[in-house]
């Protein structure tokens, strides 16, 4: 598969323009040819169990062998799949420069029918123990190269963190103790307190994440710990945490320090947190500082290792949450500003909605909040996801289309694993959001020239936005409306970064303003053709097979 890959991309002239050297180079300085910004990311999101299968070993662990709903059950992706896939150059050449994956902890060891089939816990948020990872996912030696190796690529790595709740009780996985979790009222989404003090669906105990009080171990995990060998080691880090913290021995703290551990230990960048507005805000705050303390303690110990000078990450899934409400989520009772809150991004829920806007408009609005009332914080943009039932192209006939206002628009790119290939999302005898989770299409991009056409596209603008940061985290400007050409600038410090993109012009011969920005003169790279060209009075005349350019400077 690793020659497939390789062939292809050579065979489509599409190898990133710098070294492996080059791009480590970059990424470790403020103010080289290249700088990372996290509001300008190219983030690849995949569901560890679905994307890449690197031993058939792990495949079926804790017995999990009785019959699921489809795609209900594990697969067999794990993080040697990830490490394949990095060492193979695929996100390199992609233009990926951070991974997201869905959590790796440990799942409920046996399974639960939630009325659409019987389900194990493959997609990660149904968490047993969150100071182990789950053997189906691998190992933490596993974890410690993929680490190691994305940043050795310039890759970023994001974890899933999920406080809010454990996962089901089944006749193996018993309910946490009762001054941990509550099993009910299932929440009703009316007010604020019915979003937060309650369960999320049946069968899904809600960690009191409010609670102060002290809480002891739970039995199981006690008897589990022993088993395991290492329940002294545990129990004297738990001691350790807390003396240092000062934080009482509540239970969202105990679950905020197995997460740390990752951090420390990793050297992990950032965290995606799951169900953000079922949990009171301040959670998140002192989520935030935790990781914030867990990130410089790794730096401390690990100067070699130190990728930049980026804070870490956090980006939460507050549902329903739209750029268009700029700082504050409303839940009809109460506006909260989660920004302030831990939150350097949240998801934007409506850009699947927004991207059926023409260019212009959805450009421009992004652009202009997110330099004011969102100036310093981002949004993180998708066509597609893990849980949403309405994805901006289910059907997958508009894959050209959807890498173009994805990659282009101003927040954080979200790719979800399978974007860039047409992966399907309607899969004929699944149920519920199992019709979005499919095996990756590895095979198609062997086989199908349609799938080559569209990766192609992917990969040319995900390489742009990865080389700069102007795309995603810069100021937008209209130039022309017809043609239609736009410029992106950025500054930071003594980095600066500008490009002029157009699209939907004429393919063959055409004539390109690029307003002020380049000076006459100026030689520019066409980084979708290739063809390079000159500044002459304002405007560059470039004859190309395609409707689109992606000008920067040579």
């Amino acid at each position: 598969m690793r020659k497939i890959i390789i062939l292809l991309i050579l065979t489509l002239g599409l190898l990133a323009n710098n070294s492996e050297a080059q791009t480590k180079k970059k990424t470790i300085s403020k103010t080289t040819k290249t700088l990372f910004v996290w509001g300008g990311a190219n983030v690849y999101f995949l569901l560890t169990d679905r994307f890449n299968d690197g031993g058939k070993t792990n495949d079926h662990t804790y017995n999990r062998n009785k019959p699921t709903g489809k795609l209900r059950g594990f697969e067999g992706g794990d993080i040697r799949g990830v490490i394949q896939k990095i060492d193979d150059g695929y996100f390199t050449n992609l233009g990926i420069n951070a991974i997201w994956l869905s959590p790796i902890v440990e799942q409920i060891h046996d399974g639960f029918d939630e009325g659409t089939g019987f389900t194990y816990g493959y997609h990660g948020y149904w968490a047993r123990d969150w100071s182990a990872l789950d053997p189906s996912f691998g190992t933490k030696k596993d974890l410690a190269e993929m680490v190691e190796k994305a940043h050795k690529h310039g890759i970023r790595v994001m974890l899933d963190a999920v406080i809010n709740h454990t996962g089901p009780v089944t006749a193996e996985d018993s309910v946490y103790p009762n001054d941990w979790v509550r099993t009910s009222p299932k929440c009703t989404y009316k007010s604020y307190d019915t979003y937060i003090n309650c369960t999320l669906t049946d069968n899904l105990p809600d960690v009191k994440t409010e609670s102060n009080e002290n809480v002891t171990l739970p039995p199981f995990l006690i008897e589990k710990w022993k088993k395991e060998g290492r329940y002294e080691k545990e129990v004297a880090s738990l001691d350790a945490f807390f003396k240092k913290t000062g934080y009482p021995r509540a239970p969202r703290f105990y679950i905020m320090k197995w997460l740390s551990d990752y951090i420390i230990d990793f050297g992990i960048d950032g965290y995606r947190v799951d169900t953000a507005k079922h949990v009171t805000e301040n959670v998140w705050a002192d989520f935030r500082k935790i990781c914030d303390l867990s990130f410089a303690e790794f730096k401390k110990n690990n100067p070699k290792k130190v990728l930049d000078y980026n804070p870490f990450f956090m980006v939460g899934e507050v549902y329903g949450y739209n750029i268009g409400a700029k700082r504050l989520y409303d839940f009809g009772d109460k506006k909260v500003d989660y920004f302030a809150n831990g939150f350097t991004g949240l998801i934007n829920f409506d850009f699947r909605n927004e991207a059926k806007m023409d260019y212009e408009p959805l450009f421009s609005k992004y652009s202009g909040i997110l330099n004011s009332d969102l100036k310093g914080k981002t949004v993180m943009n998708y066509i597609s996801s893990h849980d949403d039932s309405s994805p901006f192209d289910a059907n997958r006939t508009k894959s050209i289309e959807s890498g173009t206002k994805l990659l282009l628009a101003p927040g954080i790119s979200q790719v979800y694993y399978g974007d860039e290939t047409a992966r399907p999302l309607v899969v004929e005898g699944t149920k519920g959001d199992a019709t979005l989770r499919s095996d990756m299409n590895w095979n198609d991009i062997k086989t199908n020239p349609e799938t080559q056409k569209v990766l192609l596209h992917w990969l040319k603008l995900g390489n742009f936005r990865k080389n700069h940061p102007a795309v995603g985290a810069g100021i937008h400007k209209e130039i022309s409306a017809s043609p239609y050409i736009f410029s992106r600038t950025f500054a930071k410090d003594n980095y600066a970064d500008k490009v002029v993109i157009g699209l939907d012009l004429p393919k063959g011969k055409k004539e390109i303003s690029v307003g002020t920005i380049f000076k006459n003169g100026t030689k520019l790279h066409d980084a979708y053709s290739k063809k390079n060209s000159v500044v002459s009075n304002g405007k560059v005349i470039i004859d190309t097979e395609f409707d689109i350019i992606l000008f920067e400077k040579l």
